[in-house]
Protein backbone atom coordinates (compact mmCIF):
# COMPACT_ATOMS: atom_id res chain seq x y z
CA UNK A 1 0.00 0.00 0.00
CA UNK A 2 1.44 3.38 -0.98
CA UNK A 3 1.24 6.44 1.19
CA UNK A 4 -1.18 9.08 -0.03
CA UNK A 5 0.05 12.62 0.17
CA UNK A 6 -2.49 15.13 1.34
CA UNK A 7 -1.53 17.99 -0.96
CA UNK A 8 -3.89 20.85 -1.63
CA UNK A 9 -4.99 20.88 -5.24
CA UNK A 10 -4.74 24.08 -7.21
CA UNK A 11 -7.91 25.18 -8.93
CA UNK A 12 -7.75 26.85 -12.29
CA UNK A 13 -9.23 30.32 -11.99
CA UNK A 14 -10.77 31.87 -15.07
CA UNK A 15 -10.58 35.52 -16.00
CA UNK A 16 -13.64 37.43 -17.12
CA UNK A 17 -12.18 37.56 -20.63
CA UNK A 18 -11.77 33.75 -20.72
CA UNK A 19 -15.28 33.25 -19.35
CA UNK A 20 -16.79 35.57 -21.97
CA UNK A 21 -14.85 33.75 -24.73
CA UNK A 22 -16.32 30.44 -23.54
CA UNK A 23 -19.82 31.95 -23.57
CA UNK A 24 -19.27 33.38 -27.08
CA UNK A 25 -17.94 30.02 -28.30
CA UNK A 26 -21.15 28.30 -27.19
CA UNK A 27 -19.49 26.09 -24.59
CA UNK A 28 -22.44 26.72 -22.31
CA UNK A 29 -26.01 26.20 -23.45
CA UNK A 30 -28.73 28.84 -23.32
CA UNK A 31 -30.36 26.94 -20.46
CA UNK A 32 -27.19 26.98 -18.35
CA UNK A 33 -27.49 29.47 -15.49
CA UNK A 34 -23.94 30.37 -14.57
CA UNK A 35 -21.91 33.19 -13.13
CA UNK A 36 -18.21 33.85 -12.61
CA UNK A 37 -17.16 34.63 -9.03
CA UNK A 38 -13.54 34.88 -7.91
CA UNK A 39 -12.45 33.02 -11.05
CA UNK A 40 -14.80 30.07 -10.48
CA UNK A 41 -17.73 29.24 -12.73
CA UNK A 42 -20.69 28.73 -10.41
CA UNK A 43 -23.99 27.01 -11.20
CA UNK A 44 -26.81 29.29 -10.14
CA UNK A 45 -29.74 27.80 -8.26
CA UNK A 46 -32.98 27.38 -10.20
CA UNK A 47 -35.51 30.10 -9.52
CA UNK A 48 -38.55 29.10 -7.57
CA UNK A 49 -41.82 31.01 -7.73
CA UNK A 50 -41.26 32.92 -4.46
CA UNK A 51 -37.83 34.03 -5.67
CA UNK A 52 -39.22 35.28 -8.97
CA UNK A 53 -42.05 37.10 -7.18
CA UNK A 54 -39.58 38.83 -4.84
CA UNK A 55 -37.42 39.97 -7.78
CA UNK A 56 -40.52 41.39 -9.49
CA UNK A 57 -41.63 43.18 -6.31
CA UNK A 58 -38.16 44.63 -5.78
CA UNK A 59 -38.11 45.95 -9.33
CA UNK A 60 -41.49 47.63 -8.92
CA UNK A 61 -40.57 49.19 -5.56
CA UNK A 62 -37.04 50.33 -6.45
CA UNK A 63 -37.65 51.81 -9.92
CA UNK A 64 -39.44 54.99 -8.73
CA UNK A 65 -36.99 55.44 -5.83
CA UNK A 66 -34.00 55.66 -8.18
CA UNK A 67 -35.66 57.39 -11.13
CA UNK A 68 -34.04 58.09 -14.49
CA UNK A 69 -30.54 58.69 -13.10
CA UNK A 70 -30.17 54.93 -12.58
CA UNK A 71 -31.01 51.73 -14.41
CA UNK A 72 -32.31 48.61 -12.69
CA UNK A 73 -30.64 45.54 -14.17
CA UNK A 74 -32.40 42.30 -13.33
CA UNK A 75 -30.27 39.14 -13.29
CA UNK A 76 -27.74 40.59 -15.72
CA UNK A 77 -23.93 40.54 -15.58
CA UNK A 78 -21.93 43.00 -13.51
CA UNK A 79 -18.21 43.20 -14.27
CA UNK A 80 -16.85 43.47 -10.72
CA UNK A 81 -13.19 42.80 -11.44
CA UNK A 82 -10.99 40.69 -13.72
CA UNK A 83 -12.18 37.43 -12.13
CA UNK A 84 -15.81 38.12 -11.24
CA UNK A 85 -18.90 38.63 -13.34
CA UNK A 86 -21.85 37.76 -11.12
CA UNK A 87 -25.48 38.17 -12.15
CA UNK A 88 -27.15 39.74 -9.11
CA UNK A 89 -30.91 39.59 -8.83
CA UNK A 90 -31.02 43.40 -8.90
CA UNK A 91 -28.19 45.81 -9.68
CA UNK A 92 -29.00 49.52 -9.57
CA UNK A 93 -26.39 51.09 -11.82
CA UNK A 94 -25.80 54.72 -12.78
CA UNK A 95 -26.98 55.98 -16.16
CA UNK A 96 -29.27 54.60 -18.85
CA UNK A 97 -29.47 51.13 -20.39
CA UNK A 98 -27.65 52.31 -23.54
CA UNK A 99 -24.63 53.29 -21.45
CA UNK A 100 -23.95 49.54 -21.22
CA UNK A 101 -24.44 48.60 -24.85
CA UNK A 102 -20.76 47.73 -25.37
CA UNK A 103 -19.72 46.58 -21.89
CA UNK A 104 -21.34 45.43 -18.67
CA UNK A 105 -21.38 47.95 -15.81
CA UNK A 106 -18.48 47.82 -13.37
CA UNK A 107 -20.15 49.57 -10.47
CA UNK A 108 -23.54 49.79 -8.81
CA UNK A 109 -25.23 52.01 -6.26
CA UNK A 110 -27.10 49.05 -4.80
CA UNK A 111 -27.07 45.30 -5.30
CA UNK A 112 -29.85 43.04 -4.03
CA UNK A 113 -29.70 39.26 -3.85
CA UNK A 114 -32.84 37.27 -3.09
CA UNK A 115 -31.92 34.28 -0.93
CA UNK A 116 -34.19 31.28 -1.10
CA UNK A 117 -31.70 28.41 -1.02
CA UNK A 118 -28.49 30.48 -1.31
CA UNK A 119 -28.37 32.44 1.96
CA UNK A 120 -24.92 31.25 3.09
CA UNK A 121 -23.43 31.83 -0.39
CA UNK A 122 -24.95 35.33 -0.54
CA UNK A 123 -23.77 36.19 3.00
CA UNK A 124 -20.23 34.93 2.55
CA UNK A 125 -18.93 34.65 -1.03
CA UNK A 126 -21.06 37.30 -2.71
CA UNK A 127 -20.82 39.72 0.20
CA UNK A 128 -17.02 39.52 0.11
CA UNK A 129 -16.91 40.05 -3.68
CA UNK A 130 -19.26 43.04 -3.56
CA UNK A 131 -17.39 44.61 -0.64
CA UNK A 132 -14.00 44.18 -2.37
CA UNK A 133 -15.47 45.88 -5.45
CA UNK A 134 -16.54 48.83 -3.31
CA UNK A 135 -20.29 48.40 -3.82
CA UNK A 136 -21.61 50.95 -1.27
CA UNK A 137 -24.80 49.09 -0.43
CA UNK A 138 -25.70 45.39 -0.60
CA UNK A 139 -29.02 43.90 0.44
CA UNK A 140 -29.88 40.25 1.02
CA UNK A 141 -33.59 39.50 1.04
CA UNK A 142 -33.93 36.31 3.10
CA UNK A 143 -37.19 34.68 2.01
CA UNK A 144 -37.18 31.95 4.65
CA UNK A 145 -36.50 34.34 7.52
CA UNK A 146 -38.60 37.12 6.01
CA UNK A 147 -35.86 39.65 6.74
CA UNK A 148 -33.75 42.12 4.79
CA UNK A 149 -30.05 42.29 5.58
CA UNK A 150 -28.65 45.73 4.75
CA UNK A 151 -24.88 45.98 4.33
CA UNK A 152 -23.13 49.33 3.98
CA UNK A 153 -19.62 50.79 4.27
CA UNK A 154 -17.47 48.31 2.30
CA UNK A 155 -14.18 47.56 4.08
CA UNK A 156 -11.92 45.01 2.41
CA UNK A 157 -13.99 41.86 1.97
CA UNK A 158 -16.74 42.80 4.42
CA UNK A 159 -19.05 45.66 5.32
CA UNK A 160 -18.64 47.92 8.35
CA UNK A 161 -22.38 48.20 8.85
CA UNK A 162 -24.71 45.19 8.73
CA UNK A 163 -28.30 45.38 9.95
CA UNK A 164 -31.08 42.83 9.76
CA UNK A 165 -34.49 44.42 9.22
CA UNK A 166 -37.76 42.72 10.09
CA UNK A 167 -40.96 42.62 8.03
CA UNK A 168 -42.29 45.75 9.85
CA UNK A 169 -39.13 47.83 9.18
CA UNK A 170 -38.35 50.35 6.46
CA UNK A 171 -35.07 51.41 4.82
CA UNK A 172 -33.97 54.27 2.58
CA UNK A 173 -31.36 53.27 -0.02
CA UNK A 174 -28.23 55.45 0.18
CA UNK A 175 -28.52 56.63 -3.43
CA UNK A 176 -32.31 56.62 -3.60
CA UNK A 177 -35.02 59.13 -2.78
CA UNK A 178 -37.64 57.18 -0.89
CA UNK A 179 -38.25 54.45 1.64
CA UNK A 180 -38.69 50.72 1.08
CA UNK A 181 -40.97 48.77 3.40
CA UNK A 182 -39.62 45.26 3.91
CA UNK A 183 -43.20 43.94 3.76
CA UNK A 184 -43.58 45.40 0.24
CA UNK A 185 -40.69 43.34 -1.19
CA UNK A 186 -41.52 40.00 0.40
CA UNK A 187 -43.79 37.64 -1.58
Amino acid sequence: MSAVLDLPLQRHRFSRAQYEQMVDAGIFGAEDRLELLDGEIIDMAPQKSRHATAVTLLTEVLRPIFGSAHTLRVQLPLALDERSEPEPDIAVVPGSPRDYRDAHPTRAALIVEVADTTLAYDRIRKLAAYARAGIPEYWILDLAGETLEVCRQPMGDTYGERRILQITDRVTPLAGSGEVAVADILP
